[in-house]
This record gives structure tokens, sequence and C-alpha cells, in this order.
């Protein structure tokens, strides 16, 4: 390769450009020929503004692809090898990355793939030989796009510690709320999702299987409908990030609520007698563990993680892409809710279903 398209994130908005390919720089490095690279919600967040990115970086970090050069260094993947991406850098030898807390690493400020550093939504993309994952025969590179977002899920599912009695409740039915029903009735858990947007809430309805009750949320706050868990869930997971005041006027007494959606500027104010009283635990996971990402690659292999895969786009049809989210690049173009649960950027066809 010599020259390759990317998505670059410019002037408040995402702008495709030319650039030369990427080359190894160091021993460790390794480029990867990109396939497919889901719509995350950070990625969502950052063209509406919700998230902050650095001007110039190129966008994307949940992404599978081909091995195509690697630094003297290398040794642990070859050059045609496919490989999914672990986007979340860590270095290994700061004290949290010391005490098996990797996924707090004092050194990822400058290196979050996507986001300070440039990303997968592009032709191709280099990394440190760590972060490239190899990909089971049996595993086509579509589907290795979800393995990210699923790690992202297993970390909050870990956080939550569910008993097998539990009755379980997520809140948003995007596509991590949804991943997480999944992960959480194929653990055997009693699950409902609730999901204000009707257009997932059917895709939803499609997507997990018949154990999980999917409803649809009434009302402000969480609007969990009557009737539906009246005593209380034991453990509520909010993918929203932005309803724990309601989440804790809504779980059971000695439940769990796990915040996991990730909003820059989200508040709530808590009535601290009544957490106390009430015997509630309060979990913030953040980002997933090396060993996580392993085990999610793993599970993967297990669950219809590629059926929440309802779009495609080509790199140059990003503009629609965004929009099947509900976010247009350009405020005077924006869409309101959804049409889509996960959408792909494709960057190479003739790989994309391999």
């Amino acid at each position: 390769m010599s020259d390759i398209q990317a998505l670059v994130w410019e002037a408040g908005a995402p702008v495709l450009r030319t650039r030369p390919a990427p080359r190894p720089q160091q021993p460790d490095d390794v480029v990867v020929r990109v396939a497919a690279t889901g719509i995350c919600g950070t990625d969502r967040g950052i063209v509406l503004g919700e998230f902050p990115a650095l001007e110039g970086v190129v966008l994307g970090h949940e992404a599978s692809g081909v091995v195509e050069a690697v630094g003297p260094g290398v040794s642990m993947v070859r050059v045609g090898e496919r490989v999914v991406i672990n986007p979340t850098y860590y270095c290994g030898r700061c004290r949290p990355c010391r005490r098996g807390m990797a996924a707090h690493c004092v050194a990822k400020d400058g290196r979050e793939i996507g986001v300070d550093r440039d990303g997968t939504m592009a032709g191709a993309v280099v990394i440190p030989e760590r972060f490239a994952c190899p990909l089971p025969d049996s595993m086509s590179l579509r589907h290795a796009t979800m393995v990210e977002p699923l790690a992202c899920v297993l970390t909050n599912v870990q956080a939550a510690a569910p008993r097998v009695d539990d009755r379980v409740l997520v809140v948003g039915g995007g596509p991590i709320g949804t991943l997480c029903a999944l992960v959480f009735a194929h653990r055997g858990a009693r699950i409902t999702l609730l999901e204000r947007d009707t257009a997932r809430t059917a895709l939803a309805r499609d997507i997990l299987p018949g154990a999980v009750d999917v409803v649809t949320s009434e009302g402000t706050g969480l609007g969990l409908p009557a009737g539906v868990l009246p005593e209380g869930p034991d453990v509520l997971v909010d993918t929203t990030g932005v309803l724990l005041e309601e989440a804790l006027e809504t779980v059971a007494v000695g439940g769990t609520i796990v915040v996991m959606g990730e909003r820059e500027h989200a508040r709530a104010d808590i009535a601290l007698r009544s957490l106390v009283t009430r015997g509630v635990r309060v979990v913030g996971a953040g980002p997933y563990p090396p060993h996580l990402f392993e085990a999610a690659l793993d599970l993967a292999g297990e669950l219809p993680v590629d059926r929440l895969v309802t779009d495609e786009f080509p790199l140059d049809g990003y503009r629609d892409a965004f929009a099947a989210l509900g976010a247009r690049p350009s405020p005077a173009e924006r869409t309101a809710g959804y049409t889509a649960m996960k959408v792909l950027l494709v960057s190479d066809p003739e790989l994309a279903l391999r």
C-alpha cells in the first residue's frame, strides 16, 4: 500500500482524507490492513460533541483485519494472519499494571486508539504487537469486529457479580445493552432489557433469545412499565451512564447498580443515607483488562454476536453510517433516533466477510 483513505477528526467533524500508508517504526510494530470497524458509542459521542478527540486523529477502534507488515522484533503474529485489534493500551510497568489493573494504566493518555492515537477507520493502522490478537479459523473478520464491545460488557458483568437467583435489569438496548443481555442470558440469569427507542426495542427483540424480556420504557427517567420487576431488580446495569439517581430508586434492597455508560458531563445527586440503609452497591468497572479481551475473543465464538451487525457502509459512506445512529456529522443534517443496531464501516470489502 502507498496511500490509504482515513476518516480524520478535523475542526469538529469527521473528514475523509488520503494519507500515506503506515509502516512499522518500532521493532514490535504491526501494520494491520483493516477489514471493517464498528461505530462505537464513543465515536458517536465524538461526532455529537459529547466526547473529546484529538484534532487530526483517525477515528475508530472496534476493528479486525489482516497483518500487512511487521517490525523486526515481532514474533507472535505473521504477515497474512487475520487478527482482531485490542485498542486499550497498557504499559505493563506502572503500579496499576503491576497490581493486575492494566485497564487503569496511568500511561494510557495519548495512546487511546481512535481518540488521541490514530485509529482504525482507515485502510490500515499500526499497533504494537501485543494488541494484535490472532483469530481462530472458524471466526470471520465481520464476527471479530464485535469482540471489543463484548470485552467492555464482560468487565461490567464481572463487576456485577450476579447470583444465580438474581433478577437483572439492563437499561439501554443499544449494542452494549443488547450484548449485556446476551451474556447474562448465556449465564442463565433472568433478564429484562429496557429501551426507550422503539426501533432499537424491535431490533433487540429480534436478536435476543426468547428468555430475555425486552420492554419499552414509559414516561421519564427509567420509565419501567407497571408490573415489570415490581420488587425491583437485584442487579441493574445502566448502559446509558446518566440514570444513577433513578436506578437508586428502582434497584431492590441489597442490590447492585453497575454504571456502565461513559458520559463526559454526567452527574448525579444521591441520598447517601438511603444508599447505606438499603445496602445498595454502586460499581464503576471502567475499561476491560487484557485477560478479559482474550476471554471475549473466546466467548465470541460461542455467541451469535454478529447478529447485532445490522448495517454496513463503505468508508466513504460514513455520513450515512452515522446517520443510521442518529448522528449525521453536520448538525444541520442531524436525524432523530436510530435505524440500526451495530453499524460497520468497511475499509476493505475484499476482507470484511472473510
